[in-house]
């Protein structure tokens, strides 16, 4: 065979393995599958936070977060697989990965475990089981732009907003050294436990844990969520974040309810956060929401309350709505409008419209 052939036979042999790789047909394991996936979410508005000045911009992320991933399994017999998976976040707008600078690389998940009869057992970088909670009953699910409670949860403690706050949730969506045990289902109700270690020499009761059940049953579904966490990123990190902070715990309640014309959400949580000086204090908060089908597409609107106490004394409300339209099985259409207020601030505003596409 001319060289000319060989080396083009080389190349498409090569190019084929990488293929067959990526939809599941890896060689030598006929029992593993490896897939690649995503989502890419672009959105172009103006964006106002409470008491700061209004950006016109083209960002990510309006409905969801863009991000890509592998995951893969191998059947190793009498019902076990292993598993892994690898998800990074990464912004279309500018083309860098992550969801800001310094960001990791496999920020989203990345972890390696194994299933059985018994349950899934994982360890790694892992979603927190209070951010899956909070995604799962609020309409606008993970949208950092118009979600009202995840704006309450996770835009305010210790994550750099120019707005003073100390309500919210410590921590990333997404734990550091940790160990995630779930449970079978059984008829529509499963558990999860989680823990992360801080992994430094001499911070070995450096902790973080937490605790969920969920349900589903016809047109109802439910879950409960403990969090206790006494570093953020690194031991003794939280004096950082808030003057002599030492732990926070956070309950979590959600519902949602399908009545087939319009589906109810519900979630209520209470925030304990322990200073070793200064005294401690607690957040309550509590949203409600709707999703109400509207031609091919759907009404999303939802309200939320917090308010602390012993803290700052703050009060925010923070309410939205918006209208999305499937464009297709995997791309949809959406515009929207956000208004959040914090006590003793100008009004914050966000409104915009986008495009969401999965792959």
């Amino acid at each position: 065979m001319p060289p000319r052939c060989r080396s083009s036979l080389k190349k498409a042999l090569t190019a084929s393995t990488f293929i067959s790789l990526l939809a599941g047909a890896s060689p030598g394991f006929a029992e593993s599958g490896v897939q690649l996936y995503g989502l890419v979410d672009e959105w172009v508005g103006a964006r106002k936070l409470p008491g700061g000045e209004r950006a016109v911009r083209v960002s990510g992320g309006g409905m969801s977060t863009s991000y890509w991933g592998l995951r893969g399994a191998e059947d190793l017999g009498g019902s076990y697989k292993a598993v892994f998976s690898l998800e990074g976040f990464f912004r279309a707008e500018n083309g860098q990965y992550g969801r800001f600078t310094g960001d990791p690389f496999f920020a989203r998940n990345a972890y390696a475990g194994i299933d059985s009869p018994y349950g899934r057992l994982v360890a790694g970088r892992l979603t927190t089981r209070l951010f899956l909670a909070t995604i799962g009953f609020n309409p606008f699910g993970d949208s950092y732009v118009f979600s009202p409670m995840v704006y309450h949860t996770y835009l305010g403690l210790g994550t750099s907003q120019p707005y003073p706050t100390d309500q919210g949730a410590l921590g990333d969506s997404g734990w550091n050294n940790a160990i995630q045990y779930s449970s079978p289902d059984f008829k529509g109700l499963s558990a999860s436990a989680m823990y992360a270690l801080g992994n430094t020499p001499g911070q070995n009761g450096a902790k973080k844990w937490s605790a969920q059940f969920t349900y589903s049953g016809g047109a109802f579904a439910a879950s409960g969520v403990f969090q206790y966490v006494n570093f953020s990123q690194n031991p003794g990190d939280l004096a950082a974040l808030t003057a002599s902070m030492k732990s926070q715990s956070v309950a979590q309640l959600g519902l949602t309810y399908d009545l087939a014309f319009m589906k109810l959400y519900g979630q209520y949580m209470y925030s304990k956060n322990d200073r070793s000086s200064q005294g401690s204090w607690h957040v309550n908060t509590a949203q409600g929401g709707v999703s109400v089908p509207a031609g091919t597409g759907k009404i999303l609107a939802s309200y939320a309350y917090s308010h602390d106490s012993g803290g700052l004394d703050l009060t925010r409300q923070t309410w939205a709505l918006a209208y999305d339209y499937p464009f297709s099985k995997r791309t949809d259409l959406y515009a929207g409008y956000l208004n959040d207020h914090i006590s003793g601030q100008s009004n914050g505003n966000t409104f915009g419209a986008g495009i969401r596409s999965r792959f």
